[in-house]
């Protein structure tokens, strides 16, 4: 399963280190999308491919 890292905050929700893992890829003419649950199951977010890469960083 891949895991990912903020590196910046995202909205007020969750802050910088916040581990994530993608549940869920999709692609719609073109367009990915990311379905990612925190590892602490607070929530689920919704990022596009563009967010994931200024955001994110990859653990694995």
């Amino acid at each position: 399963m891949k895991l990912f890292k903020l590196i910046e905050d995202y909205h007020v929700m969750y802050k910088i280190g916040t581990k994530f893992f993608v549940i869920s890829e999709s692609e719609f003419i073109g367009v990915k999308s990311y379905v990612l649950q925190s590892e602490d199951m607070r929530g689920k977010i919704v990022v596009s491919e563009e967010d994931l890469r200024k955001k994110f960083i990859s653990l694995n």
